[in-house]
């Protein structure tokens, strides 16, 4: 579990959809930032002198009505500047209880352009014997008195409001920077899909030759390189048959030939063994060159498998074989390479896996299941194998004589276990044991109903 949510954050740190939507993020988040701070910074003098404008044509306005009205008719005046206009007239009084305005960079600017246009004792507030709003004070002859504004006439957008539009445009930026992002993404990530299918052994699917002009001719050379190693996986089982065939056909008369010939015992012997070998090398060469479907994988019981070729690796009395085979392991594939698998692998351990000095091969084989996996372990108390040439033991056409006195055949033994498991979407490790000799794990996805399988463990020494 632990290891999975490591993967999935290395995924996410390293990802190539993340790297696009985080540098999109960031420089969208930076760019708006900047461009808030300017526009507040840029806007916030003209502003306060267009407003410092307006208040001040607003009190010498309605100071000269009040000043030139006869005085019958100011309270009517003061009705229409009120109910018209929204600015009402109050006397100033020394007992008046004000709350100043609060303190920022934009009303000190406002203040001070009003100060400097009406009077430097004109005083500003935002409460007034408890009324609200934005109040300013002017003198009529020697006369005090308080005009009152509403406050939508002064109050610029809030820090909330700026923080609400912001979060609505980031929210928009963000999507579109997924989009991006997908876009991006999305043909590369067919692209790796299509590579993994084929380092698995599948066909992937074609492409689409579509899209900007990199994206297309990649695709388009991939889908042709797909084609291309088709043609020459085809090319080359049929070159192996053709191979087959011609070789088998003189090697079976020459073996006739041997029969009927007049040779000593030893001489027919080994040149018995001599076409034996050869014609056993053909066939590994047919082994390995052997597509195989996934579309006819069956239920395979893996314990009846490996159980079998215990029973013939047991046979044999040059080996002692101790197995703890697990009861129903079900997986999907083809038996018989599944067979082949196992029987070559076993047979490696016995050829290879003896003991300087010892008189039999000591083989431990296991099979069982480990969370949705099943798992065969074959081990033997040999030489083992240098550490730098397990990863080479693999490959095709590797022979490693003086690690396991590995004298016969092609080299191709491993390489075809290897191409088996690889087909049942399974894996091959090999290392070697801490008290000597090597061990071969072998992992291979359960059957889906026997994910819960994994029943009693059978132990045989034979």
């Amino acid at each position: 579990m632990m290891r999975h949510i490591k993967r999935r954050l290395e995924w996410v740190r390293n990802g190539l959809f993340w790297r696009t939507f985080i540098l999109l993020t960031f420089l969208t988040t930076a760019s708006m930032m900047a461009w808030f701070a300017s526009y507040s910074i840029v806007e916030r003098g003209p502003q306060a002198e267009q407003l410092a404008a307006q208040i001040v044509s607003v009190v010498t306005i309605t100071r000269a009505a009040l000043t030139h009205s006869a005085p019958e008719m100011r309270r009517e005046l003061l009705f229409d500047l009120a109910s018209n206009e929204g600015i009402r007239i109050y006397p100033r009084e020394h007992t008046d209880a004000v709350i100043e305005p609060e303190d920022n960079l934009f009303l000190t600017s406002l203040r001070d352009q009003v100060k400097e246009a009406l009077d430097e004792d004109t005083r500003f507030a935002s409460s007034v014997n408890g009324v609200t709003g934005f109040w300013i004070s002017f003198r009529i002859e020697d006369d005090d008195y308080w005009l009152m504004l509403d406050r939508g006439r002064i109050n610029r957008t809030t820090g909330l409001q700026w923080l609400g539009w912001g979060s609505i445009a980031l929210s928009l930026s963000l999507m579109g920077a997924a989009f991006i992002s997908t876009l991006i993404n999305q043909p590369l990530a067919r692209l790796t899909a299509a590579a993994r299918a084929i380092a698995k052994g599948h066909r992937p699917g074609i492409l689409p030759e579509t899209g900007p002009t990199e994206i297309r001719e990649a695709n388009r050379s991939f889908n042709q390189m797909v084609d291309d190693l088709e043609r020459v996986a085809s090319d080359r089982t049929l070159i192996l048959a053709g191979i087959s065939h011609d070789l088998r056909t003189p090697l079976a008369r020459m073996q006739l030939e041997v029969e009927l010939a007049h040779l000593s015992d030893e001489a027919r012997t080994g040149i018995q063994s001599d076409l034996s070998q050869m014609d056993a090398i053909i066939g590994q060469f047919l082994d390995y060159a052997k597509p195989s479907d996934p579309n006819n994988f069956t239920e395979v019981d893996l314990s009846a498998v490996v159980a079998e070729a215990v029973a013939t690796a047991g046979r044999a009395t040059s080996v002692q074989v101790t197995s703890h085979i697990a009861d129903n392991v079900q997986v999907m594939g083809i038996a018989t390479e599944l067979q082949r698998v196992a029987l070559n692998l076993i047979e490696n351990a016995r050829r290879y896996g003896m003991k300087a000095g010892a008189e039999f091969t000591e083989l431990e084989i296991a099979c069982r299941t480990e969370g949705n996996n099943a798992v065969i372990e074959i081990g033997d108390h040999g030489d083992g194998v240098p550490e730098g040439d397990i990863e080479r033991l693999q490959r095709p056409f590797t022979r490693l004589d003086s690690a396991r006195g590995q004298t016969n055949g092609a080299g191709l033994g491993l390489a075809i276990v290897n191409r088996i498991i690889l087909r049942h979407k399974g894996k091959l490790v090999l290392r070697n044991r801490p008290g000597g000799g090597l061990i071969v794990l072998i992992t291979l996805p359960l059957r889906p109903a026997n994910k819960r399988g994994g029943a009693s463990a059978k132990e045989q020494t034979t």
